[in-house]
C-alpha cells in the first residue's frame, strides 16, 4: 500500500482528543474539499507491505506500560487502497484499537466491525456535498463517529437537518460539529468556535463541539503532528 507517513502524536479530534496516538496516513484522495488540510497526501508516498506498517507502528508505539494503544488510519481516503480492510486486522491482530478516518463516500461495512469508524458528511461549503454513501448510516454502531466540518451558517443548517432527519444521534456514539479552521496561508477563512457553539446551544442539539487540538498545540500548517 502506499504511505505518505507515519507518526506519534496526540488524537487532535473526536471523542478521544488528547490522547496519544500513532497516525498511518494513507496517499490519495478523489475528493477535494475547499477547505482541506492534508492535500499533501494526495501525492507521492511511498509503497510498504503490511509488515513494514506494522514493524513502524510498533517502533512508535513502544512496549511496557507506556505502550501506546491507539492507532488511526488516515488519509487522504483511506478507503482507495483496497489493503486497508487488511491493515486494520494486522492492527486488530497486534493489540491496538484501531480507528479510521473517512470521507463517507466510500462504504464502511467492508472494514472490520472492530474498527471504530470516523465518518465525515461532506457540507455544502466543501465544495463536496452530495458525495456522502446513505448505506454507511445501516453500517454505524455505538462505538463510532459521525463528523460535520462547518464553514458557514449554511453548512450548519446543513448539519442540522441531516442529523435530525437521519436520527444519527440514536445510531452512533457521538456526532460532532467541528469548524473549519482558518487555513494559514489565506486560502479558506474559518469560522469561530464561539459561533458555532452558540448555535449548538441556542437549538439544543444533542452533539460535541470538535475542535483541532493538534493546531493550537503545533502550528497549524505544520505535518506529522
Amino acid at each position: 500500500m502506499i504511505i505518505t507517513e507515519i507518526f506519534k502524536s496526540i488524537q487532535g479530534e473526536g471523542t478521544r482528543a488528547g490522547l496519544p496516538c500513532i497516525f498511518v496516513r494513507l496517499t490519495g484522495c478523489n475528493l477535494r474539499c475547499v477547505w482541506c488540510d492534508t492535500a499533501y497526501a494526495f501525492h507521492g508516498g511511498k509503497k510498504h507491505s503490511l509488515d513494514e506498517v506494522l514493524k513502524q507502528v510498533r517502533r512508535l508505539a513502544g512496549d511496557g506500560p507506556g505502550r501506546v494503544p491507539l492507532v488511526e488510519i488516515t488519509g487522504g481516503e483511506p478507503l482507495l487502497q483496497p489493503e486497508t480492510p487488511a491493515l486494520a486486522e494486522v492492527l486488530l491482530a497486534a493489540g491496538y484499537t484501531v480507528m479510521i478516518e473517512t470521507s463517507g463516500e466510500r462504504f464502511i461495512g467492508v472494514l472490520p466491525r472492530e474498527v471504530i469508524k470516523i465518518v465525515d458528511v461532506k457540507c455544502p461549503e466543501s465544495g463536496e456535498s452530495g458525495k456522502f454513501d446513505l448505506a454507511n448510516l445501516s453500517v454505524v454502531d455505538a462505538k463510532d463517529e459521525i463528523k460535520f466540518v462547518i464553514a458557514s451558517r449554511r453548512d450548519y443548517d446543513f448539519a442540522r437537518e441531516f442529523l435530525e432527519r437521519h436520527g444519527l444521534a440514536a445510531r452512533v456514539h457521538e456526532v460532532l460539529f467541528s469548524p473549519v479552521f482558518a487555513d494559514p496561508e489565506g486560502r479558506w477563512p474559518g469560522l469561530s468556535a464561539r459561533e458555532l457553539t452558540e448555535w449548538i446551544l441556542a437549538d439544543g442539539l444533542p452533539v460535541r463541539l470538535g475542535l483541532q487540538l493538534h493546531k493550537f498545540i503545533w502550528d497549524p500548517a505544520m505535518k506529522g503532528v
